[in-house]
């Protein structure tokens, strides 16, 4: 194992400042060469953790199988895409991560432009799932989201202003210390 978070969720299925007690994810990062032997095996740490965590809490598991393919940026320093592999887009559907670390001086700016930039996310076209996702309340925040397809995906956030305005100010106000935006093909899946 490479690398893994634990974090909890936000309501509405996006960065939400109110959190969703009920909600919890776990990402796991396997070297892509062993990828194959660790799919989610219920032997693995990672299957005895989700084993007992649903026993205990009785929760119902939403899981995907992924391969990151496209995307920039680190997670705490590190990448998960490969610069020397080249893979094409998939056919169907794909998953997205965008994640950020947040400046603390930029928190009530990107906090006020949240709502603005998600209101439409539920509505979408093509938007098949999507959770937000956080390892640190409101400074370490994800959205991880799946689309019927690649097409559907680049319709919300290239072409909804509210959103391509956030990505702005983002950009304009440098709120980020960190950030990545991974794309993934969606190997196998459980919603």
């Amino acid at each position: 194992m490479v690398f893994y978070k634990l974090m909890g969720c936000g309501k509405n299925g996006t960065f939400d400042i109110h959190p969703d007690f009920n909600q919890w994810a776990i990402m796991v990062f396997f070297p892509s060469e062993n990828s194959e032997r660790h799919e989610l095996n219920p032997d693995s740490i990672v299957g005895a953790f989700i084993r007992f965590w649903w026993r205990v809490f009785k929760v119902t598991i939403s899981w995907f199988l992924l391969e990151p393919y496209a995307g920039h940026g680190t997670w705490d320093g590190k990448s998960f895409v490969s610069q020397r592999k080249s893979s094409e887009e998939p056919i169907g559907k794909i998953g997205v991560l965008t994640r950020a670390t947040i400046r603390l001086s930029k928190l009530g700016q990107f906090w006020r432009a949240v709502p603005h930039a998600s209101k439409d996310l539920s509505r979408t076209q093509g938007l098949v799932y999507s959770v937000g996702i956080g390892e640190i309340p409101f400074v370490k925040q994800a959205t991880f989201s799946v689309w019927e397809n690649m097409a559907d995906m680049k319709a919300f956030a290239y072409k909804k202003r509210a959103h391509q305005e956030v990505i702005q100010q983002t950009r304009d106000g440098n709120w980020y210390s960190e950030e990545m935006f991974l794309r993934f093909k969606i190997l196998a899946e459980k919603i």
